[in-house]
């Protein structure tokens, strides 16, 4: 008979299955697993909620953490491991599972189960970039202020709260305007890059984004009622003013009314297809 995938030396995996996955795409879920058990040495985890999926991450006891779930529990993921000071500790795997894969597709990840489980036990291991906020928070893809409206997710208000939550909200806006925003679409801002001034308060902008670029911190501002940008490239981006929110992939957050993000190049790692084309 031959050995299974413990006698002959598999890989060792802890693979931590998000109760949304299983909730929104269970064949999926189901899927990976089989895929995952033929070719590796598996425990699985199934924790209840973040308390659970947290201490099942910190008793990997040496085997290589690999996530079922969507874009917010590869950013959970992330979050705890950075916190822990353990990124640098090894690679991370992931096979994309939800509502939102969006980040997952944009870092090289397949969005098939399939493909993706196949790519944890046989793929490479790339450096990807970290962006890292002076609250500790984390940011993998894109950072866009103001924030986006945010996705919807499994679980999400009925209706008709969205509704009168929405009315609550015009209402307060009617009565005390937004003090940062000017005809609802401009904003004013002082952004910034290692140090030098991009945008200053008495230029008001549409929008900033930021990305890892090439081991740097690519800084995008969109001038007020003007197709023209300002572009710079760096390591330390700051952006203040009055309260705004930001969306760093698919969280949103603030309002602030400062924040620093630091670039840390190659500060952790994702296994991906070896065709996967690298990150510039």
């Amino acid at each position: 008979m031959a050995p299974g995938p413990a006698e002959s030396g598999a890989q060792q995996l802890l693979v931590v299955i998000d109760p949304v996955a299983s909730r929104t795409d269970g064949e999926s879920v189901r899927i990976a697993k089989d895929v995952l058990s033929a070719g590796a040495a598996v425990k699985f985890c199934f924790p209840d909620g973040p308390e659970e999926f947290a201490r099942a991450l910190a008793r990997r006891n040496g085997r290589r953490p690999v996530v079922v779930g969507d874009d917010r529990a590869l950013l959970r993921t992330v979050s705890l491991l950075h916190r822990e000071r353990e990124l640098a500790s090894g690679a991370l795997s992931l096979v994309p599972v939800g509502v939102s894969v969006e980040l997952a597709r944009s870092l090289g990840v397949p969005t098939g189960a399939v493909a993706a489980a196949r790519a944890v036990l046989d793929g490479v291991v790339r450096r990807l970039d970290l962006l890292v906020d002076d609250s500790d928070g984390v940011v993998l893809g894109d950072l866009r202020i103001p924030a986006l409206p945010a996705l919807p997710t499994a679980g999400a208000a009925p209706v008709g709260a969205s509704v009168w939550h929405a009315c609550r909200s015009l209402v307060r806006t009617l009565v005390r305007p937004v003090p940062h925003a000017l005809g609802g679409q401009a904003y004013r801002l002082r952004v910034e890059a290692d140090g030098v001034v991009l945008n200053d308060l008495d230029e008001p902008v549409e929008g900033v984004t930021v990305r890892s670029h090439g081991g740097r911190a690519e800084v995008v501002i969109r001038a007020y009622g003007s197709p023209e940008t300002v572009t710079a490239s760096a390591l330390s981006v700051t952006v203040s003013g009055a309260d705004f929110r930001y969306r760093a992939d698919a969280r949103v957050t603030g309002p602030v009314r400062t924040r620093t993000w630091t670039l840390r190049p190659g500060a952790w790692e994702l296994t991906l297809p070896s065709s996967a084309p690298v990150r510039p």
